[in-house]
């Protein structure tokens, strides 16, 4: 059962997301995979009997609002974050492409999210869900608001046509390696159609540099031209080596200290691996666990 409270938590969220989003509010409300009437009454206060329960849900995970009680995580304005965020603000505000191929486990993906979530007409794709073409378009068609239930092309067409309308869209497509071939050549054909018009921002860990690489040497159709179109550079954060890895500690410790460590230095030892490298997924494992609150939570129920 959700209740009022975690309602008007996720209300909340609804409030803080539209400024962001450039659409209509019936495109936004198709975002958030409501009707518009619904988002309407929402808006204005009326929280019963106007969404299920599995639709409060839905709009908690697009949102992504906790359903518990633990706080939210605090962004750490690392040098990967500062990076990649300018890196993205200048794509979406000059319609440029850019491609970074990188180490797994830096925060790529954690400061794509934050850029989208705070910046109007982007769409963040997470293509390991997408990896196909007709996922692709479809995703990248319900991130703007579009109806993506009708057929492909007019999907596509529709698509392209919003694309052209907006003011500075922007499409990030993480995981970008996990996509299909046939997905690949959609990419290209959705940066011809919108050239000048959108931004583009293409990431990845060592295997998307390898993927493209192997197949421009094996001259697959379509892999040259989408490197070409993405800046002909794979783009990276991370220098190799000690100096990486002296990188990699200092962003455990910052983001240890934004979120409360007691002794970050502590935390960092406890999440080091064979390899010398730091996994930030474990930081938040490890700061979860220490939250009273969340070890309260997590505590089984003695009978």
């Amino acid at each position: 059962m959700i209740t009022n409270e975690l309602k008007q938590k996720i209300v909340a969220a609804m409030a803080e997301a539209r400024p962001m989003f450039g659409g209509s509010d019936a495109k936004f409300a198709k975002w958030l995979g409501i009707s518009g009437s619904q988002y309407s009454r929402v808006k204005n206060g009326e929280l019963e009997q106007v969404l299920s329960d599995t639709n409060w849900i839905a709009i908690a995970r697009q949102l992504e609002v906790s359903l518990g009680n633990a706080p939210e995580w605090k962004t750490a304005k690392t040098p990967v974050y500062e990076f990649i965020t300018s890196q993205l603000a200048v794509c979406q505000s000059e319609a440029l492409s850019s491609l970074l191929c990188d180490l797994s486990d830096i925060g790529k993906t954690w400061t794509a999210k934050v850029y989208a979530k705070s910046h109007r007409n982007v769409a963040y794709v997470d293509c390991s869900l997408a990896k196909g073409k007709t996922l692709l378009i479809r995703k990248i068609a319900k991130e703007f608001g579009l109806d993506n239930s009708g057929r492909l092309g007019d999907v596509e067409q529709n698509l392209i046509y919003y694309l052209k309308q907006l003011e500075t869209p922007l499409i990030i497509l993480d995981e970008a390696g996990d996509l299909h071939y046939e997905a690949w050549l959609e990419v290209k054909a959705l940066w011809n159609a919108t050239e000048g018009a959108c931004g583009w921002y293409m990431m990845g860990a060592d295997g998307l540099k390898a993927k493209i690489q192997r197949s421009i040497d094996c001259k697959k159709v379509g892999y040259t031209e989408i490197f070409s179109r993405f800046g002909k550079r794979y783009g990276r954060v991370v220098e190799e080596g000690d100096a990486g890895r002296e990188m990699m500690k200092a962003t455990a410790v910052m983001i240890a200290k934004v979120n409360g460590a007691d002794d970050p230095a502590r935390l960092l030892r406890k999440t080091m691996g064979e390899d010398g490298m730091p996994s930030l997924r474990r930081i938040y494992k490890e700061l979860r666990k220490a939250r009273p609150e969340v070890r309260a939570a997590e505590q089984p129920e003695r009978r």
